[in-house]
């Protein structure tokens, strides 16, 4: 009986060390009245290999991993099937970048809310880890103040 406690205790162990995952600085673009989706963002650093393949809230209906990209002289944003996270170097969810897209939300998001996120991540074995997240809302010009641009007044 020892053996097998000892054998499931490792098998425990690997199996939560495969892809561990470190999220730094999550949070949501806040939204106006009216408005149907909005983006999540974060810093994701995997200790192994690993690929970001899911992503889940309650806030909306539609919940999809995406990326922003220029084609010829157009930007485009399309949903992905997943994200790589090579072991050992972040990979930043940011405005113009990957991000997770809160499609056909049930409420407005608004800013000083927290909106609950779920990851999921895929390790090389096939093997999956769910991520339970509470991103602060933050204001609609977020990604300029951290730019360091000034929201331009009329």
């Amino acid at each position: 009986m020892k053996r097998i406690a000892i054998a499931s205790l490792f098998a425990l162990a690997a199996s939560s060390v495969f892809a561990q995952v470190q999220v730094a600085d999550p949070w949501v673009r806040a939204t106006v009245a009216q408005q149907r989706s909005t983006g999540a963002f974060m810093r994701l650093t995997a200790e192994q290999d690993a690929r970001l393949v899911e992503a889940q809230s309650p806030a909306a209906k539609i919940v999809e991993i995406h990326e922003m990209k220029m084609e010829g002289d157009v930007m485009k944003m399309r949903a992905i099937q997943g994200l790589d996270l090579p072991a050992g170097k972040a990979v930043e969810l940011k405005p113009g970048g990957y991000h997770v897209m809160l499609i056909d939300l049930n409420a407005q998001v608004k800013e000083g809310e927290v909106v609950p996120l779920t990851l999921v991540v895929e390790g090389k074995d096939g093997k999956r880890q769910t991520l339970e997240l509470n991103a602060p809302v933050k204001p609609l010009n977020q990604a300029m103040q951290q730019h360091g641009h000034q929201p331009m007044k009329h």
